[in-house]
């Protein structure tokens, strides 16, 4: 009988679950409202109603599932199952994967966000095939994903591969983290719209006031008006020079076989690809006497957080 796994994508404000098999193909997907604002017992509650429609959904009985992946925000400790610390859900030391066996009678194991969906793009989207990649996802946040010999590296008590907070600059900008000169100050989604709006601020005279407002700015402002504008061209290069720090640190610790981008930024496509790269193959270390590293835009969008959360069991 061929088995199946359960992958969940537990997020702050959805959770979204998904019946996969061997292969990566969706079977039957779910989706419900995480509910964080009940508590960590009642999200339980909701995560363990979408594992039961899934198996309604398919027609599975749990003997036809190997287990339940979870990918979740924040601080987790994977072998023993517990989110030890998510400020997006408000939760501290909550052992969710005991909690969620004893509602569904299914094994659970779970890691951090960041590395499922590095995972899911590993075993079935961009960089399948590749043992050693190493994901950054350009958000709100810069989050970040190590796979090393096929298998998420998490460091001790599942605590590291917090690649958005590496230093890039000393004493430089303030990070959410309460350290500053982190990568995420300067590569996030927020970080770009932040310098957007302050170049355009103090130039009153830049194109990019034809969008409107100051509040209309998003991550793509700068990057649409880069050919006509000189301060949205500052932007842009000044993005690529910070995130292109993070990126080459990165490859010279870990020399993986790709780096994969995701995260909304990456609608840019080559805009920001090939200068990455240009910068990569300048400055990684050894240049061509070792192993090339390619930057790729990850490939499986919303769907790498359910099909990595179910690699864990693969």
């Amino acid at each position: 009988m061929e088995k199946y796994t359960i992958g969940i994508d537990l997020g702050g404000t959805f959770i979204k679950g998904g019946v996969v098999d061997a292969n990566g193909k969706v079977l039957a997907y779910d989706k419900a409202k995480t509910g964080g604002e009940c508590g960590a017992k009642a999200v339980t509650e909701n995560i363990a109603a979408v594992v039961a429609d899934l198996l309604k959904t398919t027609g599975l009985d749990k003997d036809s599932i190997v287990g339940i992946g979870m990918g979740a925000p924040g601080m987790i400790d994977s072998k023993k199952g517990e989110v030890v610390y998510s400020n997006n859900l408000r939760w501290a030391h909550f052992p969710i994967a005991a909690e969620l066996t004893a509602l569904t009678g299914l094994p659970v194991k779970i890691a951090n966000d960041a590395n499922v969906a590095a995972l899911g793009e590993a075993k079935f989207g961009a960089a399948k095939g590749c043992e050693d990649v190493v994901m950054i996802t350009l958000g709100t946040g810069v989050g970040g994903g190590v796979v090393v010999g096929g298998k998420i590296m998490e460091g001790n008590k599942s605590a590291g591969a917090e690649l958005g907070h590496v230093v890039i600059e000393g004493d430089g900008k303030q990070c959410t983290c309460g350290r500053r000169g982190c990568l995420e100050a300067y590569a996030s989604a927020t970080a770009l719209i932040r310098d957007t709006k302050e170049k355009m601020l103090e130039h009153p005279d830049s194109k990019m006031w034809e969008i409107g407002s100051i509040d209309d700015v998003d991550g793509k402002t700068a990057f649409a008006y880069r050919e006509k504008d000189v301060y949205a061209k500052e932007v842009v290069e000044e993005y690529i020079r910070q995130l292109g720090f993070g990126i080459v640190n990165f490859a010279n610790i870990f020399r993986p076989e790709k780096i994969l981008l995701g995260g909304g930024v990456c609608a840019e496509g080559d805009n920001l690809i090939k200068p990455l790269q240009a910068i990569m193959d300048r400055d990684l270390f050894g240049g061509d006497q070792g192993p090339a590293v390619p930057i790729c835009v990850a490939s499986l969008g919303n769907s790498a957080g359910i099909l990595g959360a179910a690699a864990l069991w693969m």
